[in-house]
């Protein structure tokens, strides 16, 4: 039996070292040869993620100094036979491979565990392991609105990206990391990222700034449904519109009432700085005194406004219908398009930057103050589907901050303008409205509640009606 059990012995020493699975004391380090039992990603894997680290996981536990020493590592990446730069890294059963940077997009990677690999006793692994996987398509922005370089963006846009692939949600909707917006002065733009079917949205806060480039980013954090990551970021920037060139002809023009006419009630109503004008006949002009020309227009004892800069009638006598024309014309939505819509039936109490501003039906300021902000080149449009009203059963007015000029300021109005009916209140701007503009109401005419706009009045077509109305032409 003795003999039998040291033959026995002596046979697994033979296979031991004849197999390379001993060590220099090969009697006393007779084991179990190292082998590779799994990988990350697994042999033959595919859309394996660009950030992947490769890993192997050992039977037993190995010699650390085997792997993680770079000149004599025995744990290689390679593509298209070229070796990829990483760090390798060992701890308990597993070698950890960590690119130096992101694998390659759709690409075939060899994994290679070399011979030199040896457990702690010295045990060689007994030949490479080598497995190969294949990085998936990464993702990526095939298109955004807007466009890169793209201008005169409406200041209510909503920033999109499509992308090539479906993408992982969680990976785009956090703002502060993955998909951000910058102003031209690299400051963060607060906004809400959502993502549906192929494509990343971002909706500003707030309104964007008039004449002003902003910046897009979606960063490499984005990634795809199986965790492969952009390759690149997506960057591209755009620039706001801004509005500097409105056709107002002549600078003496500041009211309008087409061919019904110009209407005062009321003994304190002036024009100054330019002349009133109509296509009607003299007859349609009541209420008022031409000042210059020294001529009364169906003048009574309490209805009597000063027009100090002239009246001015008649269809023969007057170039102003063109003029008012082109103005209406020019701001509307089909020469200024791309306004933010209102999402708000009352501007009252609002701060609102530079833009073109746009409603498919009313605008109205009626329950405060509205507050323009901006220095003394910024423009503002407004424009109305239907009709503007200013104030409500008290007046209200538009106030100018930070340099901000009424001349720059105008409104579109589809069919009627009502302005402070109420009395009192300051409106600012160019009011061109197709169907009339009414400034105050009769019920004003014998007291002293002023109405004033510091503009100019535009109707194409119906009349301009003023009750104790003092008007600053702009």
């Amino acid at each position: 039996m003795k003999t039998k059990n040291l033959l026995l012995t002596l046979a697994i020493v033979f296979i031991a070292f004849f197999s390379g699975c001993a060590g220099d004391d090969f009697v006393e380090t007779v084991g179990v040869c190292p082998v590779v039992e799994s990988t990350i990603p697994t042999s033959g894997a595919t859309a394996v993620p660009l950030n992947q680290k490769i890993s192997a996981t050992f039977n037993e536990e190995m010699d650390p100094e085997t792997f993680i020493v770079p000149a004599t590592t025995s744990f290689t990446v390679e593509t298209g036979g070229t070796k990829i730069n990483g760090l390798v890294t060992y701890s308990g059963l597993v070698a950890t491979f960590s690119p130096n940077t992101l694998l390659l997009a759709n690409t075939e990677y060899t994994g290679r565990i070399k011979t030199t690999a040896k457990d702690l006793a010295g045990n060689a692994l007994q030949s490479e392991y080598v497995w190969k996987f294949t990085t998936g398509v990464a993702p990526n922005v095939v298109s955004t609105n807007p466009a890169p370089l793209a201008t005169n963006v409406p200041l209510n846009k909503i920033i999109t990206a499509l992308f090539n692939m479906a993408m992982d949600p969680a990976t785009l909707v956090d703002p502060a990391t993955t998909f951000t917006v910058k102003d031209d002065l690299n400051n963060n733009i607060a906004g809400v990222v959502t993502y549906s079917g192929l494509t990343a949205s971002f909706k500003p806060n707030s309104l964007l700034l008039a004449g002003k480039t902003y910046t897009a980013t979606i960063s490499i954090a984005a990634k795809n449904e199986v965790g492969v990551p952009m390759a690149i970021a997506k960057v591209w920037s755009f620039s706001t519109g801004v509005t500097t060139s409105i056709p107002v002809g002549g600078s003496t023009l500041g009211v309008f009432g087409g061919s019904a006419g110009i209407t005062n009630q009321g003994l304190f109503t002036r024009i100054n700085g330019g002349s009133i004008s109509t296509t009607a006949a003299a007859t349609k002009v009541t209420g008022f005194h031409d000042v210059p020309n020294n001529i009364d227009y169906t003048v009574t004892p309490l209805n009597e406004g000063l027009a100090n800069g002239g009246i001015i009638v008649g269809t023969a006598a007057n170039p102003d219908y063109n003029t008012a024309l082109a103005l209406f014309n020019s701001i509307s939505p089909a020469s200024k398009p791309g306004g933010a819509v209102l999402g708000t039936a009352d501007l009252g109490g609002q701060i609102l930057a530079p833009g073109i501003y746009t409603s498919a039906s009313t605008i109205k300021i009626t329950s405060g103050d509205l507050t323009l902000n901006g220095n003394a080149t910024d423009v503002w449009i407004f424009q109305a589907g239907s009709s503007l009203t200013v104030g409500g059963v008290a007046p209200v007015s538009v106030k100018l901050t930070g340099g901000a000029l009424a001349k720059n300021v105008y409104w579109y109005v589809k069919e009627t303008a009502v302005i402070n009916y109420a009395g009192g209140g300051v409106m600012v701007g160019t009011i061109a409205a197709e169907s009339g503009i009414t400034l105050s109401n009769p019920a004003n005419s014998t007291n002293a509640a002023v109405t004033t706009l510091n503009g100019k009045a535009i109707s194409i077509v119906a009349s301009v009606t003023m009750v104790n109305t003092v008007i600053n032409i702009q």
